[in-house]
C-alpha cells in the first residue's frame, strides 16, 4: 500500500472528521480518481500530433491513454463529430495514490519559479483542476525526444461536497497551495 494512502487512512480520516465536524466516518471526503488530459486540436491537420501526445501521456502515466473524440461538428474549426482531438488517462486505486504521491513530491517542485498551486481552481463540488503549459515538467518525459511542447491538464476528483472540504483534503494530502 502506498505511504500516502496509509497516512490518509490512519491519520487524515480522523483529522478530517474532526476538522469538518462530520459524525460518520463515511462522510469524510476521499479521492475518487485522477484524470490526465492532453487536448490535441492540432491533430485535425497534423496526424503525427496524436502519436506524439499519446507517447508523452503513456510515458507520464505508465499506461496506454484513451483517445478522446469530438462530440459535435464545428465548421469554424474544420471539426467533425467523431474526430480524434485528444488523449486521456484515468487513475484509480493504487495507481492513483502512487501518482498523487509522485506528483506532489517530485513533479510540482520541478516547475520553474514554483510558488504553489492556485487555491481557486475548484469546480464548486470539491474537484481540483490544474493545467500545465508544458508536459516536460514530468520527470518521465525526455526533453530531447519531445516533438512539440504541449499543455496538460490534471483533474483530481474527490467525494467532497464543497470546495472547502476538497481544499482541506488536498492540503492534508500534501498539495502545496499558494499562501494567502
Amino acid at each position: 500500500m502506498s505511504q500516502l494512502k496509509e497516512k490518509y487512512k490512519k491519520e487524515l480520516v480522523p483529522l478530517l472528521q474532526e476538522r469538518l465536524g462530520l459524525k460518520n466516518v463515511m462522510q469524510v471526503p476521499r479521492l475518487e480518481k485522477i484524470v490526465l488530459n492532453i487536448g490535441l486540436g492540432e491533430a485535425i491537420t497534423n496526424a503525427k500530433a496524436m502519436e506524439g501526445g499519446e507517447a508523452d501521456l503513456a510515458a507520464i502515466a505508465g499506461q496506454h491513454p484513451v483517445i478522446t473524440k469530438s462530440r459535435r461538428s464545428i465548421s469554424a474549426f474544420r471539426l467533425r463529430a467523431g474526430m480524434a482531438i485528444g488523449v486521456k488517462v484515468t487513475f484509480r486505486g493504487k495507481r492513483m495514490w502512487d501518482f498523487l504521491e509522485k506528483f506532489v513530491s517530485i513533479t510540482l517542485p520541478r516547475v520553474r519559479e514554483f510558488q504553489g498551486v492556485p487555491r481557486n481552481s475548484f469546480d464548486g463540488r470539491g474537484n481540483y483542476t490544474l493545467g500545465f503549459k508544458e508536459q516536460i515538467v514530468f520527470p518521465e518525459i525526455e526533453f530531447d525526444k519531445v516533438d512539440k511542447v504541449r499543455g496538460l491538464e490534471v483533474v483530481i476528483v474527490t467525494t467532497a461536497n464543497t470546495d472547502e472540504e476538497g481544499r482541506t483534503l488536498l492540503e492534508l494530502l500534501g498539495m502545496p497551495f499558494v499562501k494567502e
